[in-house]
């Protein structure tokens, strides 16, 4: 019995233990399915607490899932409730949407006035060395007359000009008027301030035509700008235009260079920006006859003013002068009157200027000059020199680019600004 007994007891082991074996290694191999080679326990922990990887990349989709739901939630319109249906009580009301509040708007700050000391920096600078060698010797010598020759001819006063000047303050000196460097240079500026005083500096007003005619056929006052290409003539009647509607004139304008290309669309782009009527011809047309249909509508509208645009081709004299005293005539006629001829000459060409404005003085009376680009030089002394070369007044000057820039001329100012 013992002996059976203990065979049993063999025979369970022999079975069991390989049993058990097989449990305990299907058991751990159920516990590591999944889990990478590199999965270690954490210290204080078991294994039964760490997650495998298959748990972690479910708990990592759910997640995802959780955060796309709400962004879609506000990225889609909410269903609109049924007609009549009452709110649900303690449902939150959807939170309006807040715009960022707007900046208010900066108000526009006015222009600021051109001034010639502001503007006029490349004129003064060439005479600083000058006249500050001349202060600093403390008495007038030979070297002193040298300096201020050479400095009035660089600023392109002209050669007649500086001589006329030179040898009046020579006379006061020797005259004992005069005593010392300061003196001399306080004289000279009042020489050429007195030397641009001309008295007829100021634009014809408004309304000369019909104030200088007789029997009251005149009705329209007639501008026209003169000068050789490249001046700046129609940016300067544009200015004017610009000018004169914001002082409450109506203005026509008159393409008559018609010869140029663009130049007509240049002068409408003018006309759009100040609010005056344009008259246009065909390309290469004759421009005497748009200077006289624009008069003509100037009269039927009641209109103040017309400002009339000229050729300048200089390599055409001939034909040039000509057609200016064409236009000159016709725009002369009844319901017109040229109350003005203005000479557009560009400071930068110097002297170049002079010799360029002969050929429309020759042409038509000029009444008067427009100096453009002034502020871009360091050549000022040419509106000295045109002056007294052309007897001619300077009635307006170019500070600049914008219309504004287009100025009155003041002779005081101007020589200021130089010193």
């Amino acid at each position: 019995m013992v002996v059976a007994a203990a065979h049993d007891v063999v025979v369970g082991l022999a079975v069991g233990i390989p049993v058990l074996v097989v449990a305990v290694g299907a058991g751990v191999a159920l516990r590591f399915r999944g889990r990478g080679p590199a999965s270690t326990v954490p210290p204080g922990e078991v294994a039964a607490d760490v997650p495998t990887g298959a748990e972690l990349a479910a708990g990592a989709e759910a997640t995802r899932v959780a955060e796309a739901e709400p962004a879609a939630r506000e990225g889609a319109e909410p269903a609109p409730s049924p007609a009549g249906a009452a709110p649900v009580p303690g449902a939150e009301a959807p939170a309006a949407e807040v715009l960022p509040e707007e900046a208010p708007e900066a108000a526009a700050l006015p222009e600021e006035a051109p001034t010639y000391r502001g503007r006029l920096g490349k004129a003064r600078g060439l005479l600083a060395g000058y006249l500050g060698a001349v202060r600093s010797r403390g008495k007038i010598d030979a070297t002193t007359w040298d300096d201020l020759e050479e400095a009035l001819i660089r600023a392109d006063v002209g050669v007649g000009a500086t001589d006329a000047i030179l040898d009046d303050l020579r006379a006061r000196v020797k005259a004992n008027e005069i005593a010392g460097p300061d003196a001399l240079l306080d004289a000279l500026r009042a020489d050429l301030a007195a030397a641009l005083d001309a008295p007829d500096r100021t634009l014809a007003p408004m309304g000369s035509a019909r104030a200088g005619s007789d029997d009251g056929d005149r009705s329209v006052d007639v501008w026209l700008f003169v000068g050789v290409n490249g001046v700046g003539k129609t940016t300067t009647l544009g200015k004017v235009a610009t000018r004169l509607t914001a002082g409450g004139a109506s203005v026509v304008l008159a393409a008559g260079d018609t010869f140029r290309a663009a130049a007509g669309e240049q002068l409408a782009l003018w006309a759009s920006r100040s609010g005056s009527e344009i008259v246009r011809g065909a390309e290469g047309g004759d421009p005497s006859s748009v200077v006289y249909d624009a008069v003509q509508r100037a009269a039927a509208r009641q209109a103040d003013i017309v400002l009339a645009d000229t050729a300048g081709r200089l390599h055409n004299k001939a034909n040039l002068i000509e057609e200016l005293k064409k236009i000159r005539r016709v725009s002369d006629r009844a319901p017109g009157r040229v109350t003005e001829v203005l000479l557009v000459i560009d400071a930068t060409t110097g002297q170049n200027g002079l010799a360029q404005a002969a050929v429309f003085t020759e042409a038509v009376d000029v009444t008067g000059v427009v100096l453009t680009k002034l502020d871009g030089t360091a050549k000022g002394g040419i509106v000295v020199a045109i002056q007294r070369e052309l007897g001619l007044p300077v009635k307006l000057v170019g500070l600049g680019e914008g219309p504004g820039d287009l100025v009155d001329f003041d002779p005081v100012s101007f020589v200021d600004a130089l010193f």
